[in-house]
């Protein structure tokens, strides 16, 4: 019999797909049937109660049912090309009878009707929705036949998430079918993600041209991209300092697909909270996401999954399996284990780019971030090459700094200056390692500094390195092999006081990067190993931040290797060892301080770039430091003699610092201009703390005023 095809009351015709809503008519011929079928031979079908009492006679005619009925013959039409159903078959490998048995599943979701129909078909008007027995009906299969595994939880529609089926304490055939809400909106032409991804998806809309990808970065997006489109889609980038996390997005989006970028701590807390939900749930709505979109997943960094951990190695394993056919790209520092997942990924390394790159990567997100509020272009590309080559920032960092600092200038009523820049790229520090250091915001800068002109050339060579070190390591490569890194490693070996702290804070003031202090208290641990341990931390979050890592003492864990002569020197030459190792694998900048260089190790020396001597100050030096140290505010007796000072008194820049302040105390405890007796009488307290002898030759006749309190008149 054939009827005329019409809309289902309330639908949109509009926004079907034609042929899927002539499938659907024919899914409603055959319940019409089924239905026609049971009445038929039902004594009471209008009986209030049916489903909740069996009576004598409908148990009898249960028993002489055939257990092969059936209404429909013939195999399932194959959906014709072109349509969503066509393409949705493609894409999860479907049969025809698979989406036949798609339809009966979805139908109730589609047109209420059938909600009460199945109810009756099910004898349980309170279970509307299809249960496996009766979708085998309605396709025209019996019960026993092997098209029951059709929807066993390895065949495509339950393993591809297009079908759930529920109720697992019930036999298999009563087992209620249900479509999840995102396949039926993508059916219906609908293609938000999935509701239950709320969160943990980032969907990139847009095309290759949105992301201005140079001709290296486009070469690189292509090969990613084919190797992708082969096997099972799994391609890892293993990042060098190169923007991977973007290279993937724009890969998937050369490759005409739509890129899903997941957030990986709300993957896995969401993962760890979910008790009740099975290990594989949540990548398995990931990969029917990526199927229906028809786009491609974006996983990294693989340090914040943590896959070394045996639940987080499943969970990856998990999607690996789920995702397999479709694009899958992780990225990150750390190598692919092949015990992570039953599949290899192609594994691409990703370069850091040029210092041209980064400044049109900077160019593009300043002039965006001020056409979004309205504020004046940024500098040229040529000044900003020179301010910003020295930091590694992702494009999403480079993104956010740029808003920062521009809206800091709109808010000034001028253009972006360097110095904006530079404070946008240190709020994008993360927190991390200042658990682990004390971090310096620089306030001094290379005029606050009094040193000889070798040591100030060696501190210029060290801001030279740091600021092209991506250049000449990177892209000239000259420093390959051995696991090398890429990263500035100086020494400042002198006296207490002699400025190697201050120096250290004047390069990173000069790179426009703060100064991180380890504190060796939290450093160095009694127990065997930990000190190894607590180091790591230090190194692995020091090359997460833009920063200036300073080991102050460095000699305490920087020490000569020794002969053994019991566990204690093994250890202590295990744990020299490893920072030999670890230091020549860092890429940050470092500063290690020391006040005496021959406590070192001397393997130490040939993997460091800079070394800085810093003597003690001569007689032109301290007069300069005294006059620093005293500054312009205090105000100053006529009869101050700083040269008298200079000469007598032979001092560190710490010590005249720490003498000008005592000095200014008691000048304001006199109310009275600094003079001379307060300035002695500090430098004979500075003295005493530092164990010195008090000669009469050096104080000369201000040692007898010293020695009294010059506090009062």
């Amino acid at each position: 019999m054939t009827q005329a095809v019409h809309v289902l009351p309330g639908a949109d015709p509009g926004r079907f797909d034609d042929h899927l809503w002539v499938r659907l008519r024919l899914i409603e011929q055959r319940v019409r049937e089924a239905v026609a079928a049971r009445r038929a031979v039902d004594p009471d079908p209008d009986d209030p109660y049916r489903g909740q009492y069996l009576t004598p006679e409908a148990v009898e005619r249960i028993l002489d049912e055939s257990p092969a009925s059936g209404s429909v013959t013939g195999e399932p039409a194959t959906p014709p090309p072109g349509s969503v159903l066509h393409e949705l078959a493609a894409a999860f490998g479907l049969s025809p009878l698979d989406v036949e048995l798609l339809l009966v599943a979805m139908a109730p979701d589609l047109d209420a009707r059938f909600e009460r129909l199945y109810g009756y078909l099910n004898d349980d008007l309170t279970r509307r929705r299809p249960t496996v027995g009766l979708a085998l009906e309605l396709c025209g299969l019996p019960a026993a036949s092997a098209a029951r595994f059709r929807l066993a939880p390895s065949a495509p529609l339950v393993a591809g998430g297009l079908v759930e089926i529920g109720e697992p304490e019930r036999p298999q055939l009563s087992r209620a079918l249900r479509v999840p809400d995102r396949v039926t909106a993508h059916l219906l032409g609908n293609e938000e993600p999935d509701g239950r991804l709320l969160g943990l998806l980032c969907v990139q809309h847009g095309r290759t041209a949105h992301l201005d990808l140079d001709a290296a970065h486009d070469d690189d997006s292509h090969r990613v991209a084919a190797a992708a489109r082969t096997g099972g889609g799994l391609v890892h980038l293993l990042d060098r300092g190169g923007d991977a996390g973007r290279l993937a997005v724009g890969s998937l989006l050369a490759a005409g697909r739509r890129p899903l970028v997941l957030d990986v701590p709300a993957f896995v807390a969401q993962t760890a909270t979910a008790a009740h939900v099975p290990l594989g749930h949540l990548p398995r709505v990931v990969a029917t996401e990526a199927r229906l979109s028809g786009g491609g997943i974006v996983l990294g960094p693989l340090e914040a999954l943590e896959p070394e951990r045996p639940e987080r190695a499943m969970l990856l394993r998990e999607l690996c399996a789920a995702a397999e056919g479709v694009p899958l790209i992780t990225y990150g520092r750390k190598g692919w284990d092949p015990l992570w997942a039953a599949e290899s990924p192609v594994r691409i390394t990703v370069s850091p780019p040029s210092p041209e790159q980064g400044a049109r990567q900077w160019r593009r997100a300043l002039t965006e971030a001020a056409e979004t509020i309205g504020a004046a272009h940024p500098a040229p590309d040529d000044e900003l090459a020179g301010t910003l080559a020295v930091y590694r920032l992702d494009s999403g960092q480079v993104r956010r700094a740029a808003t920062v600092a521009t809206r800091v200038a709109a808010l000034a009523g001028r253009t972006v200056t360097a110095a904006d820049l530079r404070d946008a790229v240190r709020a994008q520090n993360g927190a991390g390692l200042e658990r682990l250091a004390r971090r310096i915001e620089p306030a001094v800068g290379w005029d606050d500094l009094v040193l000889p002109p070798a040591t100030r050339h060696q501190l210029g060579e060290l801001a030279l390195r740091a600021r092209h070190r991506e250049q000449v390591l990177g892209q000239w490569r000259m420093r390959p092999g051995g696991g090398r890194g890429r990263g500035v490693i100086a020494l400042f070996a002198g006296e207490s006081g002699t400025g190697k702290t201050m120096s250290a804070e004047v390069i990173a003031a000069d790179l426009g990067m703060e100064l991180y202090v380890v504190d060796l208290s939290t450093v160095v641990d009694k127990y065997v190993g930990e000190t190894e341990k607590n180091l790591e931390r230090i190194f692995v979050e020091a090359s997460e931040v833009n920063g200036v890592l300073l080991f102050d003492e460095a000699d305490a864990i920087f020490g000569k290797r020794s002969q053994v002569k019991d566990a204690h020197d093994r250890h202590a030459n295990v744990e020299s060892a490893y920072l030999l190792q670890r230091m020549e694998s860092f890429d940050g900048i470092a500063v290690l301080t020391t006040n005496l260089r021959a406590n070192l190790d001397e393997a130490f020396t040939r993997r460091l770039d800079v070394i800085a001597e810093f003597p003690m100050p001569d007689v032109r030096q301290r007069r300069a430091l005294w006059d620093r140290c005293l500054g312009t505010e205090l105000p100053r007796d006529e009869a101050l003699d700083l040269d008298f000072c200079a000469e007598r008194f032979e001092l560190a820049g710490g010590s005249i610092r720490a003498c000008a302040v005592t000095a200014a105390y008691l000048a304001a405890d006199s109310g009275r201009p600094l003079g001379m007796a307060q300035v002695v009488t500090a430098i004979l307290q500075e003295y005493r703390k530092l164990g010195r002898l008090v000669l009469e030759t050096e104080f000369g006749p201000w040692l007898d005023e010293a020695q009294r309190n010059p506090t009062r008149p």
